[in-house]
């Protein structure tokens, strides 16, 4: 698929709503500066320095769902505790639905603290991982009340997700009940598996995507080539009377198989720091993409760059929609990645100030690219050596122009954008204006069109106190996304009279 289609898929994703049914975890980390050995056994003493709480498991998938844009539902057990009330905050900030994780009295939350050492204050090192679980099944009562739950949710979802790490939730019976009732609805289930050697609870589903291990168990066979790959997926396939069979091969890709595709999907090299949670990326971005409408081998390369990205990160951690654009144009355009959020382009920028670079910033909405947009993004260049272009959300454009605008949505604009010789970074912002943005990059040069100099420049004040300028774009006549949409709308009208 060449990065062109590949950038359309990513970038129209939309917000399906996922379906998650699994064991969902708190991940504890506790950071201390690994400082002497202790005077009562050869053994590190770690001063802490700092707490963090994540989800960890089916938790992981929920904020690689939302971080997506695509909107989760919850379902699964936590127990009556501290740590349940942690998870749920948790998942309730990252904008997941949480009503069908039920509090089960006696069953502890499965908690996994891990101690982390640290070296000169920032160099990471795990130590010890701590796990609180209980992983006997459920009784009937809570399967009967998780599978209403399921009943009532199931019509309003787009794909059915099942992340099972082997703690008691997903039992052969439970298993089979969630799939039948999800392809009675028309509904696609995926299936990330644990370590097992029998799958069968899982005959029935739409896709499944155990890793080279997991698959070594399910087949009785060690994957150690890519013919090994292909034999194993199509063994799975036919055996649990799946769609679709994606087995991880790390550093190799993935090999996918469905009725009509047997191949292997290669990624690039990658320094990878930390294995944690790639499964649930690939988990997550193969069930929002099929639910956006894509084909399984789209998907499956989305989902390779994604859970990519996500080894490169250390611990759990997400990968957004702006950072797979920016390493689809990377790939394929020799680019190198522009859209960021602004704390990291704060963060490029200190390296070109120590090089003495001038810092240039503009805003706007670039919806419909015109040559008045292109001229005025040379004119930006032209006043210093970095470019920083803050550009308006959709919402943001929506408050902006009216409920018809933007034509093109946030991630298709910075992905035109980042392509562009003038530009050097991109950040998206929600706020009605950008005066935010703008203390936090700190411009030399403020730059706006010159139509703004009798309204008055939002940030003049700030960056003048800096010791900065502001300077003010010459117009091109008649070029203006208004007036592009404008003709556009009078051609279609005098086609429809002449119709």
């Amino acid at each position: 698929m060449t990065y062109t289609n590949l950038l359309k898929a990513v970038t129209h994703l939309g917000s399906p709503k996922v379906l998650l049914v699994g064991d969902f975890m708190l991940d504890s980390y506790i950071y201390g500066d690994a400082l002497r050995i202790s005077p009562e056994a050869p053994v590190q003493v770690l001063k802490v320095v700092q707490r963090e709480y994540a989800g960890g498991g089916a938790s992981s998938v929920a904020a690689d769902v939302t971080t997506l844009g695509a909107q989760c539902f919850c379902i699964g057990v936590v127990g009556r505790d501290n740590n349940a009330r942690k998870l749920l905050g948790i998942l309730k900030d990252i904008g997941a639905e949480t009503d069908g994780l039920v509090e089960i009295e006696g069953r502890p939350t499965i908690t996994k603290e891990r101690i982390v050492g640290l070296a000169q204050h920032r160099h990471r090192q795990q130590l010890l991982r701590v796990d609180d679980e209980c992983t006997e099944p459920l009784g009937e009562t809570d399967y009967q009340r998780l599978l209403k739950i399921y009943q009532e949710q199931l019509p309003q979802c787009d794909v059915v997700c099942l992340q099972d790490y082997n703690k008691g939730l997903l039992k052969p019976a439970f298993c089979q009940q969630l799939i039948a009732l999800a392809q009675k609805a028309g509904k696609k289930t995926l299936v990330d598996p644990p370590v097992d050697s029998d799958y069968s609870k899982f005959s029935g589903a739409t896709l499944i995507t155990p890793n080279r291990k997991e698959t070594s168990y399910a087949v009785g066979f060690e994957i150690e080539t890519i013919a090994d790959a292909e034999k194993a997926s199509l063994q799975l396939r036919e055996q649990l009377k799946l769609d679709t069979v994606v087995i991880t091969l790390d550093k190799e890709g993935a090999y996918l198989r469905t009725a009509k595709l047997a191949k292997q999907l290669a990624i690039l090299p990658r320094t990878v720091y930390d294995v944690t949670g790639a499964g649930d990326m690939m988990l997550a971005m193969l069930a929002v993409s099929l639910a956006a409408g894509q084909d399984a081998e789209t998907a499956l390369q989305l989902a390779n760059i994604a859970s990519g990205l996500e080894v490169e990160k250390f611990g759990v951690a997400t990968v957004s929609v702006d950072e797979i654009v920016n390493e689809i144009i990377s790939t394929h355009k020799g680019k190198t990645g522009k859209i960021h959020d602004a704390e990291e382009i704060v963060k490029h920028l200190d390296y070109h100030r120590q090089q003495k670079e001038i810092i240039v910033f503009t805003n706007g909405c670039f919806d419909v690219l015109h040559r008045g947009h292109i001229e005025y993004l040379r004119f930006c260049k032209d006043q210093g050596d970095i470019v920083v272009l803050g550009l308006n959300s959709d919402s943001s454009v929506q408050k902006l122009k009216g409920p018809d605008r933007p034509v093109n949505n946030q991630h298709d604009r910075a992905a035109v954008l980042a392509a562009m010789e003038s530009i050097d970074y991109i950040t998206i912002f929600d706020e009605p204006d950008p005066l935010n943005i703008i203390q936090q990059v700190r411009p030399d040069v403020l730059v706006k069109g010159a139509d703004w100099g009798d309204k008055g420049v939002i940030g003049r004040e700030f960056v003048e106190s800096l010791g900065g300028r502001v300077e003010l774009a010459p117009l091109v006549d008649g070029k203006s996304s208004t007036s592009t949409l404008e003709k556009l709308k009078r051609i279609e009208e005098n086609k429809n009279r002449e119709g």
